[in-house]
């Protein structure tokens, strides 16, 4: 089984976020870049096939030379290869397409993609790899078992969860609880040191145009000011709740 694992390289959650050119771009000045959480806990997933299984697993994202540290910790952690295309990730839709066409060629059984990536938090890659490639699609996955040509993949629904069954070529968008998060790995320095023999192939990407841009950025609003209220003073929490933020 070709396993290609969709690898964003997104800033770290404790990064303190700025924008620049009137809030237009994002400032990557002193910013920490990691895999998408999503990315690394199907990964993992993919890991574990490789390792039962003996499937051969491929890394790719779409990105310019700075992502390539990403894609060679993903190495270290133990896929075998991985691919760079060289354009910049400005839209899912164009990120699709040259997703999609890597995984014509590479002609890849199963792709494992994050549900979301963290930054942009658009959510359509995934779905829309699927359909440029034909492929069975599974999004929200936090179980995947897979015989021979045959999956059997469990999805978090509203309520509850949904479990199907379908067959390869399979496109799945993973989330936590496709692994635990105690199984997520560290590379160790012989991974590191190995992730340096690794192939890191760098693709030209295809033409395409993005279908959407970004206007602007804004923070969120600064939270306001607190108002502490001492624990035996009820009269004046109800009058505060009544008079100043009326919720009562």
């Amino acid at each position: 089984m070709k396993i290609l694992v969709c690898i964003s390289h997104v800033p770290d959650t404790t990064s303190k976020i700025n924008f620049t050119e009137g809030d237009t771009k994002f400032d990557t000045n002193g910013v920490q870049f990691v895999i998408n959480p999503n990315d690394e806990f199907g990964l993992t997933r993919a890991m574990w096939f490789k390792e039962k299984q003996g499937a051969s697993v491929a890394v790719v994202n779409v990105g310019g030379p700075e992502t390539e540290p990403t894609l060679r910790k993903a190495l270290a952690i133990g896929a075998d290869e991985a691919i760079r295309v060289n354009t910049e990730a400005v839209d899912g839709f164009a990120v699709a397409k040259q997703l999609a066409k890597v995984i014509e060629d590479g002609a890849y059984d199963l792709v494992i993609a994050g549900r979301e990536s963290i930054d942009y938090n658009g959510g359509m890659v995934p779905g829309m790899i699927a359909a440029l490639t034909n492929a069975n699609f599974v999004n929200n996955c936090i179980s995947l078992e897979v015989e021979g040509t045959n999956a059997t993949a469990t999805r978090e629904i509203d309520g509850g969860k949904e479990t199907v069954t379908t067959s390869l070529p399979l496109v799945i968008g993973g989330q936590k609880g496709l692994v635990e998060e105690s199984d997520l790995r560290i590379p160790n320095m012989r991974g590191i040191m190995m992730a340096r023999k690794k192939p890191l192939q760098v693709l030209e990407p295809i033409v395409t145009e993005a279908e959407t841009t970004s206007v602007k950025f804004e923070k969120p609003a600064p939270k306001g000011a607190v108002t502490l209220v001492a624990p035996d003073n009820l009269d004046e929490l109800v009058s505060l709740l009544h008079n100043e933020a009326k919720v009562i």
